[in-house]
């Protein structure tokens, strides 16, 4: 059984308090973050003890590209999205191809370590964030549609499920809400026609969607991730949306308008939300685990679809990707794309160093 409750773990090891946090039945994933992480192989091993552990439960990272990159030490590197958002202004045929590429290529170094998925793609618009900036695609709402969707085939072509954030737009509010309260003053209508539209027609792509920690305030007093305004009247019920609501991490400043972590699990769950993130904070992450007890259980079958069909380990990240047919094609794309510049300096420092 999937628990309502995402956490994080300690180290590139468990530790037996990990464990033992793990064995609650509460726990229905885990986060890794770069302090998880050394080397691919080292990766593999972590989540293999993880699933093995406890069989019934995600594995979770932020892989977007760019500055929000936590698998770094021996894989591809990936452009920021609004490296593409640029291209496809001058060439929109070659940056929608790549796109694909990037999500397959994404997609397939992170299941290849063992992780199931990868909460990608942003979809807000590069406005006036101070936290989303390229990481979003582009400032127009019809360009971050037409990448976005190559991005997410990409993805699923590889067998990862998508994660549209930061619903319903969190790139017109200029606070960060992971250290500031995020307000966000227009009407629905101002909201829909703009920041939403990308939510709307990726919808068919989009297997869960992660809320924004914003106050939408035409809308509703409450951050969109714990508003039931926001995730069950327009997303589930207007919207039409049946994929996983993961609730953004609930240790960021603007989640703590909801009082303290038992509170903003409850109110998580209750708006809607079917698994929590409790990042950072382990004394934390273990009251919320008590709150959790007393919650209902979120949809198995819904959570189940983010799973993803894990490959074989082969010994390396190359010879495990090179299980996918296109893996070599889309890494050899982007690498030619965008870091070819990088990749000459690399070996005229060092004959022997090839990509």
């Amino acid at each position: 059984m999937y628990g309502p409750l995402m956490i994080d773990v300690a180290g590139t090891e468990l530790t037996e308090e990990d464990r033992l946090v793990l064995s609650r039945a509460e726990v229905g994933g885990i986060i890794l973050f770069a302090r998880n992480v050394d080397t691919p192989e080292q990766v593999r091993q972590l989540c293999d003890e993880i699933h093995q552990l406890k069989p019934q439960i995600l594995i979770g990272v932020d892989q977007e590209g760019g500055r929000v990159a936590r698998l770094r030490k021996g894989f591809t590197p990936l452009p920021a999205m609004g490296k593409l958002g640029d291209l496809f202004d001058t060439d929109p045929c070659r940056a929608l191809s790549l796109a694909y590429d990037c999500g397959y290529l994404m997609a397939t170094e992170v299941m290849a370590v063992g992780i199931d998925v990868s909460f990608a793609p942003v979809l807000d618009i590069n406005g006036v964030s101070q936290v989303i900036g390229d990481r979003s695609f582009h400032a127009n709402t019809q360009a971050i549609v037409a990448l976005s969707t190559q991005f997410m085939r990409g993805m699923k072509a590889a067998g990862m499920a998508t994660t549209g954030k930061h619903f319903p737009g969190h790139g017109s509010i200029a606070p960060d809400s992971h250290v500031a309260d995020a307000i966000d003053e227009r009407s629905f209508e101002q909201i829909k026609q703009t920041d939403l539209q990308p939510f709307i027609q990726c919808q068919p792509w989009l297997d869960a969607v992660m809320p924004a920690h914003v106050i939408f305030s035409q809308v509703d007093n409450k951050p969109a991730g714990f508003s039931k305004i926001w995730l069950q009247d327009i997303a589930r019920q207007q919207l039409g949306f049946q994929g996983v609501l993961f609730s953004d991490d609930l240790s960021m400043k603007a989640a703590h308008t909801a009082g303290d972590i038992g509170a903003r699990v409850t109110a998580a769950i209750t708006a809607g939300c079917d698994m929590a993130l409790v990042c950072n904070d382990r004394e934390a992450a273990l009251q919320a685990i008590e709150t959790a007890a007393q919650l209902p259980t979120p949809n198995q079958q819904r959570l189940q679809a983010m799973r993803s069909e894990i490959p074989q380990w082969q010994g390396s990240l190359e010879a495990t990707c090179a299980q996918f047919d296109y893996w070599a094609t889309a890494k050899q794309n982007i690498v030619d794309a965008f870091f070819a510049e990088q990749q000459s300096v690399n070996q005229e420092k060092d004959p022997t160093n090839y990509c």
